[in-house]
């Protein structure tokens, strides 16, 4: 994913240059910079979700049987 990411900006901040738009030019740095330091969302596994740590407890569930009369 980073070596897309990095031929991405290479390629957006090219075209940048030749349409001359600094805005265009912003966003291929962003990607040559996350590519770069590795950074980004799912880059360093900050959006994966917390996992609680479990020991394999197993906690029996007891049932009470309910008589119902009318």
């Amino acid at each position: 994913m980073r070596i897309i990411r990095l031929i991405l900006g290479f390629i957006v901040i090219g075209q940048s240059i030749v349409m001359k738009d600094v805005l265009f030019g912003i966003a291929g740095a962003a990607f040559v910079f996350m590519a770069l330091f590795n950074m980004g969302c799912c880059g360093t596994g900050t959006c994966a979700p917390v996992v609680k740590n479990r020991q394999n407890k197993k906690e029996e569930t007891s049932y009470e049987e309910v008589d119902i009369k009318q």
